[in-house]
């Protein structure tokens, strides 16, 4: 446990860097991955079919799910502490945001669970048909899928206030922290696309553009902390609360 006793140090960069990776490997299989094999818009039946033919994958997913809810635990704190000594304040804000979002991943799964458990379950809703079933199931479903674009509003705020902290601590290539804060309106803008004008097509390909550059300066920062490990020349400096 040496290695996170000192938030300024390279082996502490380092476990920081394999966290933030694994929520991107974890994440990227159940968030993106799993519902493209196992969601049919527009069609529940198709949808329920493909939970019970694929279950394996579906299960998967949920276990993906868990991993990426412990990583961004270790992560959010590390993050936390190791620029606090930029600005205590603002680094504790981002962690709340950080923490806002998982809070509602969480919440997120008993959707997931309770799609499987409609059609996998001889148990509960007796008194539905198996379209009745589908339906529900394929309303869970798009219940969690709404959560993903509330937690990607927390998301948001934490980026900006992280890419922020990158550029004013003196470890992090500068660049990577304004990636963080101008890619970061990608997540608010695919909520914005997904709610209100999903027909907008020139809104759809700008908040692609912005989710390319915020993942690539995510997956830069990660590999950074993970590869070049830096250790942080001095805590009062430059300090801001």
């Amino acid at each position: 446990m040496q290695s996170f006793a000192d938030p300024l140090s390279s082996s502490y960069a380092r476990w920081t860097g394999l966290f933030y990776l694994g929520i991107a490997v974890a994440g990227g299989f159940s968030i993106a991955y799993v519902p493209s094999q196992i969601v049919v818009q527009g069609d529940a039946v198709a949808t329920v079919a493909n939970i019970v033919g694929r279950n394996g994958l579906y299960q998967l997913g949920l276990a993906a799910d868990v991993v990426v809810m412990v990583f961004e635990l270790f992560a959010l704190a590390m993050l936390h502490f190791m620029f606090r000594g930029v600005s205590m304040t603002l680094s504790f804000a981002a962690a709340m945001a950080r923490l806002s979002m998982v809070s509602v991943m969480s919440a997120m799964l008993f959707f997931h669970a309770g799609a499987s458990l409609l059609v996998q379950s001889d148990q509960v809703m007796l008194s539905f048909t198996s379209d009745q079933r589908a339906d529900l199931a394929g309303l869970f479903l798009e219940m969690h899928r709404a959560g993903v674009w509330i937690w990607q509003l927390f998301f948001t705020v934490h980026l900006l206030l992280l890419g922020y902290l990158v550029t004013k601590s003196g470890r992090f290539p500068v660049l990577l922290g304004y990636g963080l804060m101008i890619g970061a309106m990608g997540y608010v803008l695919d909520s914005v696309y997904a709610f209100a004008f999903p027909d907008v097509a020139w809104l759809g390909a700008f908040r692609a553009g912005l989710l390319a550059i915020v993942t690539l300066s995510e997956i830069g920062f990660a590999l950074w902390l993970l590869i070049r490990a830096p250790k942080a020349p001095s805590l009062a400096k430059g300090a801001v609360a």
